[in-house]
């Protein structure tokens, strides 16, 4: 338990923060969700314009610290891909 004044407010700012950041990712899942329902559709244009309402969010989340760069490219990269897959007719 936190026994300074200094360490009380560490406490109280973790917390505000963990609240903040919770709010983030759960958005930046709705985001994502938004394109995988997109995608199962098979509306390759509601699903371009569902990747690309997603990816400033994406890039948000990495800016404010709640993910890593290189796992929102790793997302960005991948559902680009099966974007750009519903285009082309399976052969």
């Amino acid at each position: 338990m936190a026994n300074t004044a200094q360490s009380k407010k560490r406490a109280r700012q973790a917390d505000a923060r963990q609240d903040i950041n919770k709010a983030r990712r759960s958005r930046i899942r709705t985001f994502l969700r938004k394109v995988e329902e997109a995608l199962a559709s098979g509306n390759q244009d509601a699903a371009a314009l569902a990747l690309k309402n997603a990816q400033p969010e994406l890039a948000r989340g990495v800016s404010k610290g709640v993910m890593h760069k290189n796992t929102v490219s790793r997302k960005i990269s991948r559902l680009a891909s099966r974007v750009k897959a519903l285009a082309t007719p399976a052969a």
